[in-house]
């Protein structure tokens, strides 16, 4: 670990997140997964698709820690912004179609915005999909996640009639905004639900039976709990919105989206130059991470039921907390046992 790290570590983190990066690295995966609940994290789930072997997975701690009921691998998990990965190929398709242009801007098929969302006229779906186009974030509008709003139109109008982050392709910001709008483009032009169009263009294609959306349709029993630090009730019932999904679905995806397996040569120089090949997602109680990792030809999803944590008790704040890191450093430890970066 570069000593510049090792100092931020020191200096800025509660000791849990000194002692993720400094104990030491066990042998095999499921003993790194047993570890980590000694950080404080109440369940995880990890899946790792070598090339060439069959997929494996890797649980410790709890489903639901109330009623004890171990950590499952088949269990739905709320995958948050990793749901962005499926809107970004399922815009890429439609732009593959002619159905859209990248260069179509927001104000091109939302004229009503213009005048709400600066820059409307000049912000174009490269933009959006890129986090460049300066809309702010409605989830960073004060109160979100505690009072979550009734509607989708109510959560829009948290990031309406502000002043831009930045002028168009001038800066990057990571903006929810962007890809709720992209969201609602797609129903615009395809006539139908978001979900409906990535279930015939993705999901079923690739015979993904256990990725759903929203909470209304699954059993709760199959979904994992969440929690977050400093705040007792389990968060699974929480109404933000998430895809559902078992770490295999997202797993399966991923190693799809990277393989060039479910995407044509067209739409896969489209995909390429917008947006990216992996991603984490956060939401209350959830955090996730799904990436390819092209030296060791791997995919690793994992998914952690526990967020927040000093200094961050008991607000949800975006950024997740201690736990957040917590899991991220696991998540570098798992690469390191398995052969990668």
């Amino acid at each position: 670990m570069p000593l510049v790290g090792l100092f931020c570590v020191v200096a800025f983190s509660p000791w849990d997140g000194l002692w993720a990066w400094i104990r030491p690295l066990p042998d095999t995966v499921q003993d790194e997964v047993d570890n980590a609940l000694g950080l404080g994290l109440d369940g995880i789930i990890v899946y790792v698709d070598e090339a060439g072997e069959p997929p494996a997975f890797y649980t410790a701690g709890w489903k639901n820690r109330e009623d004890r009921i171990p950590a499952d691998p088949q269990s739905l998990f709320k995958i948050a912004s990793i749901d962005k990965l499926y809107t970004a190929v399922a815009t890429t398709k439609l732009v593959a179609e002619q159905r859209l242009s990248l260069d179509d801007t927001l104000a091109d098929h939302f004229p009503e915005l213009a005048g709400r969302i600066e820059n409307a006229e000049t912000i174009t779906l490269r933009m959006m999909l890129q986090h460049r186009s300066g809309i702010p974030n409605f989830t960073d509008a004060p109160g979100y996640w505690e009072n979550p709003p009734e509607s989708a139109e109510a959560a829009l109008e948290g990031a309406l009639d502000l002043p831009a982050n930045f002028e168009p392709g001038e800066d990057y910001g990571y903006s929810n905004t962007n890809y709720f709008l992209l969201g609602a483009l797609i129903e615009k032009v395809v006539g139908y639900s978001q979900w409906q169009y990535i279930k015939e263009e993705i999901l079923d294609p690739l015979q993904l039976s256990n990725t759903f959306t929203p909470l209304d349709d699954v059993d709760p029993d199959d979904v994992m709990s969440g929690y977050w630090v400093g705040y007792e009730p389990d968060l699974k019932n929480d109404p933000h919105g998430s895809m559902l999904a078992t770490a295999e679905d997202v797993g399966v995806f991923v190693r799809a989206l990277n393989d060039g397996s479910l995407l044509s040569d067209d739409e896969q120089a489209i995909y390429a130059s917008v947006y990216e090949y992996g991603h984490t997602g956060l939401i209350p109680g959830y955090y996730s991470i799904a990436r390819y990792h092209g030296d060791i030809d791997t995919v690793v999803v994992q998914f952690v039921n526990t967020a927040g944590g000093t200094p961050l008790v008991p607000a949800f704040d975006y950024e997740g907390g201690t736990k957040v890191m917590v899991a991220n450093v696991v998540y570098n430890r798992f690469l390191r046992i398995l052969g990668g970066d």
